[in-house]
């Protein structure tokens, strides 16, 4: 019985590399901008106009402090660009900001994107929205919920917490890359892997109250193991930030209910419940996963880049920190995590293209 149970472990193990080597790698990322609280009227084209010539070098850290983000739109876009990310979830983006990088991103023929204002559900305020690359993804479905006791009512607020927070939910159909012609002389490659559903979350939790820090992450998490037990074989992934959390295990709240290191999350309001039911009895190979860090479960040398994500607008910062994250269901066969960078945001003149570094995470979905 031992030697038949290793056997199939073997096969199962087999099984998995065989699907992740044709699985579809796809890059996603997460990059909170800083809204825009410097706000000046200049339209992106002006902002086209003033860049330098490539050639010459900039000026050697002439600037200082935060810029309008009419002069860091552009760094935010071409670092994006330069990425090649796929799927990206940003946070404190105001709708002019969305707008701007709609435009500088190639506008709806290159890119789609998702969310509302968390103010009102529509236009006023933050968004967390999530933008995604048309030529890989096909949008199925999105909504939002508030994270708070009223997750329905747009604008709602958590008791004690500073301002209004939400996660914005989307679900795409992912679709193989064309793979180049094989070798007429070899063995032909590998067929494509069929389209496979995907579904990420992008939240930005609150700075003032860890109650509702934790409360949104097992909203979260409940969302996550919902949408798994009605879809099964779905990637799930999470991205956001997560103020207050710590990769280093030091934090107590949304980190640690999101990767189970807190094995009894807060109860999720009623009637978010009864709109996302979890199967009762919950199925075994739902009921003990968790979200994981995909920083912790990728190849420690493809984790690289810096460690703080959040930087405030100095090129040091005694209290900088690592509270921006991309997560993934934990219980495998599902996606492969192959590499995790978070980039700096500083150029050669001084300028910081955001108070956050872009966290970028190649994935490999294998699907169901």
């Amino acid at each position: 019985m031992v030697m038949a149970s290793d056997n199939q472990q073997q096969q199962q193990q087999q099984q998995k590399e065989n699907l992740v080597r044709t699985g579809t790698p796809v890059r996603i990322a997460t990059w909170n901008l800083r809204y825009d609280v410097l706000p000046d009227n200049i339209p992106v084209s002006a902002s086209l106009t003033k860049l330098p010539d490539p050639r010459l070098p900039l000026p050697k850290k002439a600037l200082r402090g935060e810029q309008p983000w009419s002069a860091r739109r552009v760094r935010v876009a071409q670092r994006l660009l330069a990425s090649k990310v796929d799927l990206v979830g940003f946070q404190e983006a105001l709708i002019r900001q969305v707008d701007d990088l709609n435009e500088l991103l190639g506008g709806s023929s290159e890119f789609g994107w998702v969310g509302v204002g968390r103010d009102d559900g529509v236009s006023a305020g933050e968004f967390s929205p999530i933008f995604y690359r048309r030529s890989a993804f096909t949008l199925l479905a999105t909504d939002t919920f508030w994270l708070s006791n009223t997750p329905f009512t747009p604008g709602s607020i958590f008791p004690g917490a500073g301002c209004p927070r939400l996660a914005t939910y989307a679900r795409f159909r992912l679709f193989a890359a064309d793979r180049e012609e094989g070798n007429p002389f070899l063995p032909p490659p590998p067929p494509p892997p069929p389209p496979c559903d995907i579904v990420l979350l992008n939240t930005h939790l609150d700075h003032v109250s860890d109650d509702q820090r934790r409360l949104g992450a097992a909203m979260i998490l409940h969302r996550a193991r919902y949408e798994a037990a009605v879809r099964p074989g779905v990637s799930v992934l999470v991205t956001g930030t997560l103020i207050g959390a710590s990769a280093n295990g030091s934090d107590s709240g949304a980190y640690a209910v999101l990767t189970g290191a807190e094995p009894i999350a807060p109860a999720v309001p009623d009637e978010f419940d009864r709109r996302f039911p979890l199967p009762l009895p919950l199925p075994d190979d739902i009921a003990g996963w968790i979200m994981q860090d995909l920083r912790v479960v990728a190849p420690r040398v493809a984790v690289g880049g810096q460690w703080a994500t959040f930087t405030g607008f100095e090129h040091r910062k005694e209290d900088e920190a690592c509270i921006d994250f991309v997560f993934g269901r934990s219980d495998g066969g599902w996606y492969e995590a192959r590499s995790v960078f978070v980039e700096t945001a500083l150029s050669d003149d001084g300028m910081l293209a955001s108070d956050h570094r872009l966290v970028v995470a190649d994935v490999t979905i294998v699907g169901s």
